[in-house]
């Protein structure tokens, strides 16, 4: 039995157009920031359109024009393996919109794919990532599913990276920016990331959307990763299931100046790594 192929749905939006992060380092819109000479949209796209497991792939944008005058961009429309869609007011409304988009091509009575969400600026996004998540993703049996990373790797590969973390149990996690919508039920979980994402930045609003039990459990740390997934799938509806990724770079997403300059820092060690010493 072959492996389930995922669609995948690129989030390449920004907070507002004055965009800080692109301003600073001379970028017309931060999906474009220069990774070692390549746009870091391309990167993830190339990435993607390579692996043997993912079908349609869907660019959602609050600037599709800026996307397009990329040259490697314009091939992957102009080949159809790229479709285009607008950015909606916030990422889970543009998570829903892609969802229905990719519902939308779908023939009548056939059962759409699981959908990938990923962001244009996960420049360290590799095969091997993917694999890890896709497996565990397929073996969990979930709706949903959200890649995480604890702090225990992140700390030991980037001692000094500041990553945003909520603290269960044992543990703290950052985000991978992977989530997969495996069932037609998943999309279930919008309706609450549309006010969990208001609070971001601050992980105790957050879980606050899911009640005040939850919320006392979260700032006591009396549950652990799977135990506040349950919970979480309890006041969803649906299975929702975190996918432990085993790399540190899963959680490396350029969202400031200090990560942009760490992933050209990775990128500039593997190009020495990968280069024969000359004698």
């Amino acid at each position: 039995m072959s492996s389930p192929c995922f669609d995948v749905l690129v989030l390449a939006g920004r907070r507002d157009e004055n965009d800080e992060l692109a301003r600073a380092a001379g970028a017309t819109h931060r999906a474009l920031l220069d990774i070692a000479g390549i746009p870091m949209l391309v990167r993830v796209l190339e990435i993607l359109v390579s692996h043997e497991r993912i079908g349609a792939i869907l660019l959602c944008s609050d600037s599709l024009d800026l996307m397009t005058s990329v040259p490697r961009v314009a091939e992957l429309v102009s080949r159809s393996q790229l479709r285009l869609l607008p950015a909606e007011s916030s990422p889970s409304r543009s998570v829903l919109a892609g969802i229905e988009a990719i519902e939308a091509e779908n023939p009548a009575g056939q059962t759409r794919n699981p959908v990938l969400v990923t962001t244009a600026d996960h420049a360290l996004l590799d095969h091997a990532m993917l694999d890890h998540f896709f497996d565990a993703a397929c073996a969990g049996g979930a709706d949903m599913v959200a890649g995480l990373v604890s702090e225990t790797l992140i700390v030991r590969r980037f001692p000094d990276a500041k990553r945003t973390y909520l603290p269960f149990r044992g543990e703290r996690y950052s985000g991978a920016n992977l989530f997969a919508f495996m069932t037609p039920a998943a999309p279930k979980i919008l309706d609450f990331w549309l006010r969990a994402e208001q609070h971001r930045k601050q992980p105790w609003r957050m879980v606050s959307t899911f009640g005040f039990v939850s919320l006392l459990l979260f700032i006591s740390r009396r549950l652990d990763l799977a135990a506040a997934f349950r919970r979480v799938s309890d006041v969803v509806g649906i299975v929702v299931a975190a996918v432990e990724m085993p790399t540190a770079e899963a959680a490396v997403d350029v969202d400031k100046l200090s990560d942009w300059e760490l992933v050209k820092n990775i990128f500039a060690e593997r190009e020495r790594s990968s280069t024969p010493s000359q004698r």
